[in-house]
């Protein structure tokens, strides 16, 4: 074997792989299943992809007994969750099949304008900008971080909070 690295595959929205992995984000009973092993909170929650891909992600975050606080409201612990999950996936998609690369969130702000108080969608629109720190990473060798903004709106379109969240992404070094 040698030790020459092999170079990271670049990211490819068509490759069959990526394409695959896609179709199992979007799928609702391997999700739940993910969610049972991994992100139990999720599952509790009921967090639901709506649609997923490397540029947008939806999840739908739905309003019971399970996801509210005293105030009849969503607990903002749920809110943060599910947009969370909405840049997640994105990030999950951008180091797929490209390397060992961890992924990491450094840091988390929130802003709530209004009470959360019927089922709520977040929404991420900026995968590129994960796919291009990925790229930064695999290209520099060094830890490369950037933020992201997920919205949520009720089924009404009101905003209800946004969330902005900093992954940090950094190729591993061989064993």
């Amino acid at each position: 074997m040698s030790d020459t690295p092999v170079a990271p595959i670049s990211f490819d929205a068509d490759r069959a792989e990526t394409k695959q992995y896609i179709s199992s984000l979007n799928n609702r009973w391997k999700m739940k299943l993910f969610f049972l092993k991994n992100l139990p909170s999720a599952l509790w929650w009921g967090l639901r992809v709506l649609s997923c891909s490397p540029y947008r992600t939806e999840i739908r975050l739905p309003y019971s007994w399970r996801s509210q606080n005293p105030f009849k409201s969503i607990y903002f612990a749920a809110q943060i969750g599910a947009a969370e999950l909405s840049t997640g996936l994105m990030a999950t998609i951008a180091i797929r099949g490209r390397g060992r690369i961890s992924m990491l969130v450094t840091d988390i702000q929130a802003q709530f304008m209004k009470k959360a108080s019927t089922d709520t969608i977040f929404t991420c629109n900026e995968g590129i900008k994960i796919l291009e720190a990925v790229q930064r990473a695999i290209d520099t060798g060094e830890g490369v971080k950037v933020t992201v903004t997920s919205v949520g709106r009720q089924k009404s379109g009101e905003q209800v909070s946004e969330v902005q969240i900093t992954w940090s992404f950094k190729v591993k070094r061989p064993k």
